[in-house]
């Protein structure tokens, strides 16, 4: 397994479809160095396209999950948008935020679930990545906050665009412009986690036993959910529907998936289905 400075990719079981990545700067409370965008991609792509992967869970090593970006990038940023033409700056900073964007993305555009198992603090980008995930679990002392308006500039890595569908407009825009801080049981309230655990045993517990479940489901029709999901945000609900069933006609039966599960079903089986 291929390895990378920012990033720790684990098989906790073996034979477990279950796959760690572990956000991997620790010294820095997980904060984002320059590499991370350059590797996690590449990394999720990876699990992504490796068959033995049914589900990935997104953690943070040591006591938290992830401060935001490191300060050093953003005074490097700032520092090229004054030093260079208006012209050129404004352009060079719209291609870096685009290729930071591209990191967060990577997380929608796999196929596997995506778990964040989140922990300690979840700060800033933070709470980009989470967001960008498919399903997010906490534990109760868990503090988030989305303090990019504090460091003096708008959120641009997905906050403001994905968060709104999860948590409503009023939620967002209120974290977004206080930048408080809220608790684990709060970001469940809302409807940014969808559990909450009492310790970070219970969570990992937990994570591990809500991603073995969704592991050992049907691939085609996990990667199918996720998909449709996600489409579905931009479209009506007549293109919706027209979009799944479209996707069921073309994969449902030629991957053979929805037989083995009748079969399965009838004779009092765990179904065995074909790797994606």
């Amino acid at each position: 397994m291929k390895k990378y400075k920012s990033i720790s990719i684990q098989q906790k079981t073996p034979n477990s479809r279950v796959f760690y990545a572990y956000l991997n700067n620790p010294s820095k409370l997980n904060a984002f160095p320059y590499e991370f965008f350059t590797e996690f991609p590449v990394a999720i792509s990876s699990l992504d396209e490796n068959p033995d992967v049914g589900v990935i869970v997104l953690s943070g090593a040591s006591d938290h999950f992830c401060t935001g970006i490191e300060l050093k990038i953003l005074n490097d940023i700032a520092k090229n948008g004054l030093s260079s033409e208006k012209n050129c700056a404004n352009e060079w900073l719209r291609r870096e935020l685009k290729f930071l964007q591209a990191a967060f993305t990577a997380v929608e555009r796999c196929r596997k679930p995506v778990i964040a198992s989140i922990h300690g603090y979840c700060v800033g980008g933070g709470i980009d990545l989470a967001i960008a995930c498919d399903i997010r679990f906490c534990t109760h002392d868990t503090i988030f906050t989305a303090k990019q308006i504090d460091v003096g500039f708008t959120a641009d890595m997905g906050m403001l665009q994905r968060l709104p569908a999860i948590v409503g407009y009023g939620n967002a825009m209120e974290v977004a412009l206080t930048a408080r801080k809220f608790s684990g049981q709060e970001a469940k309230d809302m409807g940014l986690v969808s559990q909450v655990f009492e310790s970070k045993q219970a969570l990992d517990e937990g994570v591990m036993r809500v991603g073995e479940g969704v592991a050992a489901k049907s691939p085609t029709a996990a990667a199918g959910t996720k998909a449709v999901m996600l489409r579905g945000k931009d479209m009506t609900l007549e293109q919706g529907l027209d979009y799944i069933a479209t996707w069921n006609a073309s994969t449902v039966y030629s991957s053979g998936h929805l037989m083995e599960a009748l079969n399965a079903m009838a004779q009092k089986r765990k179904p065995i289905f074909a790797k994606l």
